[in-house]
């Protein structure tokens, strides 16, 4: 148990910091070729802080742990809207963009819907894999297209910033690579302490999957959605979220299949991926059916913040 536990922390301590690294990096690399915020948000933010999601899931699947690597994704997608977004609000209102609720988060309903009518006989396989990983290009090719639309005309700081990324992009470089071999590392011992302690306390692998580890590996998306509404830069704190769930489920669970088929067991299918998608019509109508629309205030933050913690504590019921 004890050496479970220690793996644990030491794999979260460098999910945490690889990822850190990771964002940092791969943001400033993203900003120094003058890319819009939302975009980063959706594509390199979301792509770094997947990483933790993509490794441990990668390596769980290698290691023939099926449950946890989907309920790593499943539950990381439920906290990264239930807990990250809900502790944002908390902090200061999360503006969204209409543009946002119209384009992007139909994109993320719509690949979560997807993956759970590609799940629904029970495996995901090589082919599986492929159509989701598919559908990310798709996306990405998306998400190109609309970085190159004109954008709101820059001010003097936003220029000073993009103006001292270029000059450090060979540090930053060394920041991303850093950051991935942090994740490497920490994915390999936080699964292998994930197990240990599944297996010591006679609690599954998919309820372990679906709270622990997701929230370990949700840590990097709530760093930076938390430090972006903070700083006022609320395209990248939600450009983040929908961004993350979206490369969970097309990326990792796009290449995942491809290496290892992936079992999903009767209860993914019948509840957790239900509750998956119920937090993603959760948040469209909480956007959209009360004034103030478009905002996530603080009592909206504590209404998706309630709804996650109503989900952790079911786990264990």
């Amino acid at each position: 148990m004890l050496l479970g536990s220690i793996l644990v922390l030491a794999g979260l301590l460098l999910l945490y910091y690889g990822a850190e690294y990771l964002v940092t990096g791969s943001s400033h690399l993203a900003l120094s070729f003058g890319v819009r915020p939302l975009i980063v948000g959706l594509t390199v933010v979301a792509f770094a802080t997947s990483m933790p999601e993509l490794m441990v899931s990668l390596f769980a699947a290698y290691r023939g742990s099926s449950s946890m690597a989907a309920g790593n994704i499943i539950g990381s997608n439920i906290a990264n809207i239930g807990l990250i977004l809900g502790v944002a609000a908390l902090i200061t209102p999360v503006l969204v963009a209409r543009s946002t609720l119209v384009r992007e988060v139909p994109i993320m309903v719509a690949a979560s819907l997807g993956l759970y009518l590609v799940a629904l006989d029970g495996e995901l396989a090589f082919g599986n894999g492929l159509v989701l990983f598919f559908c990310l290009l798709i996306f990405l090719v998306y998400c190109l297209v609309n970085a190159r639309q004109p954008s709101l005309p820059q001010d003097g700081d936003v220029e000073k910033a993009i103006s001292e990324a270029s000059g450090q992009r060979g540090r930053n470089v060394v920041l991303v690579l850093i950051g991935m071999a942090g994740l490497s590392l920490g994915a390999e011992l936080m699964v292998r302490g994930a197990v240990m302690v599944a297996t010591l306390l006679g609690v599954s692998e998919l309820v372990i999957g679906l709270s622990i580890v997701a929230l370990g590996t949700s840590l990097p998306e709530l760093a930076a959605s938390v430090m972006s509404a903070w700083k006022g830069e609320m395209d990248i704190s939600v450009g983040n979220v929908i961004g993350s769930n979206i490369f969970n489920v097309l990326f990792v669970l796009g290449i995942c299949p491809m290496i290892r088929t992936i079992t999903i067991e009767p209860r993914v299918i019948n509840v957790d991926f239900p509750i998956m998608l119920a937090f993603c019509g959760l948040l469209i109508g909480l956007l959209t059916m009360m004034p103030p629309r478009l905002v996530l205030d603080r009592k909206r933050g504590v209404v998706l913040l309630g709804a996650y913690l109503l989900f952790v504590v079911s786990l264990f019921l």
